[in-house]
């Protein structure tokens, strides 16, 4: 089978999507020091734009809902990856070209976001659309691709600030948009399914009726924001916080913080038929406490990375066990849970990373202080899990499959 009727080039394309992804969340903050430095941008509006670029995600989120539909998945998934594309060239030249630099990166995280919060909506649906067995498995393998990409974002940026100099960080924004403009054209000649027959999924009204849908969203929300708010200030932590140089704090923080997330993806797309998912979820929420604490309190730098990295570890399932789980209970939820869902995960990614900055500020620049304040999230989703299996063996559960008509 040729390119355009094989649903595994359309797996390996939405695998590709989750690497693009991976590059417009994590490229930008190994430049949040350098920003300072070259353009003397505040902490505070480095915040910004990490804020900004979730907040422009989490709006595209709400919007799909109601456009993904109409205008289709392959038309959309491939104006994300231009998006994409687009922004990242425009990270690399905008600030340049324009009077204030803060406003071309701003103008560019804007753009990025746009396409980001397009493949968040449109990826994970439609690998579930795919003809394939074991849909767990398949979903969490899918979303370890992200992590990967996070892996081989920050190596490759390493490699390239060392080699060439991170004054050049420019000419790498630039390689990097290659990636999404090339998936870009591999996506609109993939099969594309949809979940269901367009007019029988939910409406945004029947799923915000229903109790069991606000537990798996507040799960969303303590996924991405248990993630982020370790992922997106690793590598300030561990340079100005820790005291270590800039590439043993990315490979020794962010980077391993990826791969332990990504092996975590993989570990349970391997074992899902022996490991209960809403036990390994609860597992891993304590584990993400501990981490937290290690890496708050521990007096030894290497440590304090080892607690940054084992985070990783533990917010591995979060994100696709939340959407595995849902699945699995509506069915029939369709383009509009699936975007609301990425809207209150990217909500979490928003508001983790803007907390953590935000207390550090209040703190003096103490990053410490701020990472320790992220612990609520892990917490909290310990009870939605608890709230979940709860609600999900009563009466509750039964809304996914008997809505009643609004």
């Amino acid at each position: 089978m040729g390119i355009t009727d094989n649903y595994n080039h359309t797996i390996k394309a939405c695998y590709v999507g989750y690497i693009t992804q991976a590059i417009v969340n994590n490229f930008i903050p190994l430049l949040f020091l350098t920003f300072q430095r070259t353009y003397s941008i505040p902490l505070a509006q480095i915040t910004l734009l990490v804020s900004l670029n979730f907040v422009v995600q989490l709006v595209v989120d709400m919007l799909a809902a109601k456009f993904v539909d109409k205008i289709g998945y392959q038309v959309s998934v491939v104006a994300a990856h231009l998006f994409c594309a687009a922004g990242l060239v425009g990270l690399g030249i905008l600030p340049e070209l324009l009077p204030n630099p803060l406003s071309g990166l701003i103008l560019a995280v804007c753009c990025y976001a746009v396409g980001g919060g397009m493949i968040e909506v449109l990826i994970s649906p439609i690998v579930e659309a795919c003809p394939t067995e074991k849909k767990s498995a398949v979903m969490s393998l899918l979303h370890s691709f992200y992590c990967w990409g996070s892996v081989g974002v920050i190596l490759v940026s390493t490699i390239f600030f060392t080699l060439f100099g991170i004054d050049n960080w420019q000419i790498l924004s630039i390689l990097w948009a290659v990636i999404p403009l090339a998936n870009a054209f591999v996506f609109a000649r993939v099969p594309i399914r949809t979940l269901v027959e367009e007019g029988e999924g939910l409406s945004l009204r029947q799923l915000f009726s229903m109790k069991l849908f606000w537990i798996f969203a507040m799960l969303m929300v303590c996924a991405g924001a248990s993630e982020q708010a370790m992922s997106q200030w690793a590598s300030a932590f561990a340079e100005s916080g820790l005291g270590v140089s800039k590439t043993i704090g990315d490979l020794a923080g962010p980077c391993l913080f990826a791969v332990l997330m990504g092996t975590s993806r993989v570990f349970y797309a391997k074992y899902s038929e022996r490991v209960k998912l809403t036990s390994f979820m609860k597992g891993s929420a304590i584990l993400c406490i501990i981490s937290y604490l290690i890496a708050c309190f521990s007096p030894i730098p290497l440590l304090a990375l080892a607690g940054c990295a084992l985070c990783g570890l533990s917010v591995g399932i979060m994100w696709p066990g939340t959407f595995s789980l849902a699945s699995e209970a509506c069915p029939k939820g369709g383009t509009a849970m699936f975007a609301m869902f990425a809207l209150f995960g990217d909500l979490g990614c928003s508001l983790g990373p803007t907390i953590v900055g935000t207390i550090s500020g209040q703190a003096g620049g103490d990053l410490k202080t701020g990472l320790l304040s992220a612990i609520l999230f892990p917490t909290l989703l310990i009870l939605g899990i608890v709230l979940c299996i709860k609600f999900s063996r009563g009466s509750v559960s039964e809304e996914f499959n008997n809505v009643p008509e609004l």
